[in-house]
C-alpha cells in the first residue's frame, strides 16, 4: 500500500526532504469521497523545516477524473493539476488548528501527509464538469441528448408548477 509518509528524522537531519508517490486509483485514500480516477494519482511534494515545529510541504497533484458532463450526463475525461502548499505545526506549539492550510501533528517518527493531499484535492475538483461549452444537454421533458439526436418537444408547454404564481401575475 503506498502511503504518503515523511520521515521526520531524516528531515531534521537533512531539512528538507522531496515525498514523491503514484496512488493508485484504489487506494484507501479516495474510499470516502468522490474521486473516480482513470488512472494513477501523481504526487511530488517538497517538505522543509521551517524551525518552531513548523514544516511547510509545497508540490504538485497530478491526474485524470472521470467524471460525467453535468449537462448531457457523457462521460468525461478532466485532466487534475493542483498545486499544493501546506503547513504543518507540532501538536501544543501553537494555536492555529483554525487556520486554513495548516495541519496539526503529534511528534512521531512519521508525518502521514495522505489526509492532507485528500483534503487539497476534495476542495480543489471542480464539480460542475461539461463536456464541451456548447453542450446543449438532455431534453427536459424527453431525455434525448440534444447533442447528438433531436425530439419533437416543445418547450412552450408551461411548467405547472409555476401556475400558482402566474396567476397572481395576472391579477
Amino acid at each position: 500500500m503506498t502511503m504518503l509518509r515523511l520521515d521526520l528524522n531524516r528531515l531534521g537531519r537533512e531539512g528538507s526532504v522531496q515525498v514523491e508517490a503514484e496512488l493508485p486509483v484504489d487506494a484507501p485514500l479516495w474510499d470516502e469521497g468522490d474521486f473516480p480516477w482513470a488512472g494513477p494519482v501523481g504526487v511530488k511534494l517538497q517538505a522543509s523545516n521551517a524551525g518552531s515545529g513548523e514544516i511547510v510541504v509545497r508540490g504538485a497533484i497530478e491526474g485524470v477524473l472521470a467524471r460525467e458532463c453535468r449537462r448531457c450526463l457523457e462521460p468525461v475525461l478532466v485532466r487534475f493539476e493542483h498545486d499544493l502548499t501546506a503547513v504543518f505545526v507540532e501538536s501544543g506549539a501553537s494555536d492555529t488548528e483554525d487556520d486554513e492550510g495548516v495541519y496539526v501533528y503529534d511528534s512521531s517518527a512519521e508525518l502521514d501527509l495522505s489526509s492532507a493531499v485528500r483534503e487539497e484535492i476534495l476542495l480543489a475538483v471542480d464539480p460542475y464538469v461539461v463536456c464541451e461549452s456548447d453542450c446543449l444537454g438532455l431534453c427536459s421533458i424527453c431525455g434525448v441528448n440534444r447533442n447528438t439526436g433531436s425530439c419533437s418537444c416543445s418547450s412552450d408547454e408551461p411548467d405547472p408548477r409555476w401556475e400558482a404564481l402566474r396567476a397572481l401575475k395576472e391579477k
